[in-house]
């Protein structure tokens, strides 16, 4: 019985040799962070911080050189419609009373043609009936000299003079025709001359009309008054931004993603944000193109439900989820990654930290997966095994 306890002893003691003899050095347990290898859904995410923009937020300009009143002031509401600001254009307006009453001129010339028209179609019908008529005539005189000739009554001078006086009549006749003709020609040409002219007036006095009620600056969009972007009673020039309006139903989230993950982030990816301690679903709508300062503008909107109280410019973060890869070996992510480029880690088995080659997968914020090296309940070292100086083995001590 005695041996036995002394061959136990010795076996122990022997163990607690070999792992001094085996580790390089010893490193104090309690300053390392040991995660276990499981199986599980590694979903890939990027949580940053973003701004609310308003996606819909126009500016209202003056169309017209004028001076501005107000009728609303910033912040306050405002829907479709409603009269933000008015611009006085005593120059624009006096243009527009000049050329209505040129419209009213050209209207009255055009319904002066169409007078025209008929009077001249009368006049041209009655000298086409008095040709007729002298036709007409010439023409029974020419039946009654020819009876008298035949009876030797008239001589043969006189019919050959009522023929004459017959064709006379028929080219009086046909030229009241043609000249009826032309006449009417003329007179529909220069009614359409005159309608031409009427259409194109009442054309510009459509559009100072337009111009005069677009001195009215109303809201596009049920929203909020921005920003008063001059003074009141302020003169203002053509073309000068007046006031702007924020649409509160078509917010958006804009963001700032490191460029390292900005091939990642792409159209379409789901988002969650996060406001007073809410979480809302999002969605990426744009991704720029342009690095600027090591990061890249991108844009999330509200899939179904928008917070309470959302405002321009406050602060939200936002979770955009990249990738979910189900059924995979992963571990708790820690500074191992990096070192060595991920191609190894320190494995703890009993009282020893022995360093292994393992190859890495996709990375996410929390969690990295491990493609080879490793097998479920596996313990690694995430954190503190830059104390090692790449010993191939650490004794742990409690």
């Amino acid at each position: 019985m005695r041996g036995l306890i002394a061959a136990a002893a010795l076996a122990a003691i022997g163990y607690v040799i070999r792992g001094w003899l085996g580790a390089g050095n010893s490193v104090d347990r309690a300053r390392l962070r040991i995660a276990a290898v499981s199986r599980g859904t590694l979903v890939r995410d990027l949580v940053v911080d973003g701004r609310v923009v308003a996606a819909n937020n126009p500016t209202l300009y003056a169309i017209a050189a004028g001076t501005v009143e107000f009728h609303a002031r910033a912040g306050d509401k405002t829907t479709r419609g409603q009269v933000l600001a008015t611009v006085s254009s005593p120059e624009l307006q006096s243009r527009l009373v000049q050329e209505q009453a040129t419209l009213a001129g050209l209207t009255t010339g055009v319904e002066r043609a169409m007078l025209d028209v008929e009077h001249s179609g009368a006049n041209a019908q009655k000298l086409i009936s008095q040709a007729e008529v002298d036709r007409q005539t010439a023409a029974r005189e020419v039946e009654i000299n020819k009876e008298m000739f035949g009876l030797g009554v008239v001589s043969e001078l006189e019919f050959r003079r009522s023929q004459d006086a017959l064709k006379k009549t028929e080219i009086a006749l046909q030229h009241a025709r043609i000249e009826a003709g032309l006449q009417r020609k003329e007179t529909t040409f220069d009614l359409g001359t005159r309608k031409q002219s009427l259409d194109r007036q009442r054309a510009v006095v459509t559009e100072l009309e337009r111009q005069v009620a677009a001195l009215k600056l109303t809201s596009p969009v049920d929203g909020q008054v921005g920003e008063l972007l001059v003074a009141q009673a302020a003169k203002v020039e053509s073309n000068t931004p007046i006031v702007t309006v924020v649409d509160l139903g078509a917010f958006e989230i804009e963001l700032r993603v490191p460029d390292s993950f900005a091939r990642e982030v792409t159209a379409g990816m789901a988002a969650e944000i996060r406001a007073d301690s809410t979480t809302f679903a999002g969605q990426v709508v744009s991704v720029s193109p342009e690095v600027v300062d090591g990061k890249v503008a991108a844009r999330l909107k509200l899939v179904d439900q928008r917070p309470a109280g959302l405002r321009q410019n406050q602060r939200l973060s936002a979770r955009i989820l990249i990738e979910e890869r189900p059924n995979v070996l992963m571990v708790q992510r820690g500074p191992f990654v990096e070192a060595g480029g991920g191609n190894y880690a320190y494995f703890v088995e009993d009282e020893t930290a022995l360093r292994r080659p393992i190859r890495l997968g996709a990375v996410s914020l929390d969690s990295v997966e491990l493609v080879s090296g490793a097998k479920a309940g596996d313990q690694i070292i995430v954190t503190g095994a830059e104390m090692f100086g790449n010993a191939q083995s650490v004794r742990l001590a409690d």
